[in-house]
């Protein structure tokens, strides 16, 4: 099996390292690494397209060796997908460990989990796999202690079962591990974070250039039984399964009701 190990924290980060380090222990698992040259975290799935991509070997601790793009997550899958290394085209795509959790809305925002939608879209399957840290925050921004080994070793073994898995075509695996040892693993749905973001100014110029701060680290969690958050918030190997259909199919047919085709006219008379 053929797997392509991406991330958005960077190819140097401890995460990536513990799990490409438990890739490598699995049998049949031909293993490589490309991931951003730094960190990309919340760049979703944003793509380079208006210039070319860098692209440099980096060797590992082991003496295999990786490639560092200066992209983004999503950028390092289309590379490979597209024949980066001669040969070499991956079978599933494992991205992570993130050094935080992934948890609710979070994912639309997230780099690691983007990768893993990009292996949907290219007809393989995708496991995002995020690490609470060792401090218990369910905040991904605020952690700064993790213990990857637990998660990298999870992870591994779903791939090294990824044929029995009952995993639908079309369907990524979100997985966040609680930073304590895990009371067991959830199958869960996405939860709800609030946040309570405020525009605030931090510096003003003569010229009038301003700088603003809008993100806080204050947020709530919607404690929602099922939920990918209450899972990890109670100690649970959180595994959420994600699909890229975003059609609202209610929303369809409520739409197919009102008759959207008598604002054709009334639009054409206005352009005139």
């Amino acid at each position: 099996m053929r797997v392509l190990l991406t991330n958005d924290d960077g190819i140097a980060a401890a995460g990536i390292d513990a799990m490409r380090r438990a890739l490598c222990e699995v049998p049949g698992v031909e293993l490589l690494v490309v991931a951003p040259d730094g960190n990309r975290s919340a760049t979703a799935r944003s793509i380079t397209t208006r210039r070319p991509l860098w692209v440099e070997s980096v060797e590992f601790d082991d003496g295999t060796v990786g490639y560092a793009c200066d992209g983004t997550p999503v950028d390092c899958v289309r590379l490979t997908q597209l024949g980066l290394v001669d040969g070499f085209f991956p079978d599933v795509v494992v991205s992570g460990i993130n050094h935080g959790l992934n948890l609710g809305d979070d994912i639309t925002y997230s780099g690691t989990v983007a990768a893993a939608f990009e292996a949907l879209l290219l007809g393989m399957p995708g496991i995002a796999v995020s690490q609470q840290s060792t401090t218990g925050e369910l905040d991904f921004r605020l952690g700064e202690s993790f213990d990857f080994e637990t998660g990298a070793a999870f992870a591994a073994q779903i791939v090294a079962e990824l044929d029995a898995v009952p995993l639908a075509a079309g369907t990524l695996l979100n997985v966040n591990v609680p930073g304590r040892a895990p009371a067991g693993v959830a199958v869960t749905r996405l939860g709800k974070r609030v946040y309570r973001d405020a525009l605030e100014l931090e510096d003003q110029e003569h010229e009038g250039r301003r700088l603003f701060r809008i993100y806080g680290d204050a947020n709530e969690l919607v404690d929602e039984e099922g939920t990918d958050i209450a899972a990890v918030a109670r100690g649970f190997v959180a595994v959420t399964p994600i699909h890229f259909d975003l059609t609202d199919r209610e929303g369809m047919a409520a739409l197919e009701v009102y008759d959207l085709a008598r604002l054709i006219a009334p639009a054409a008379r206005d352009a005139e």
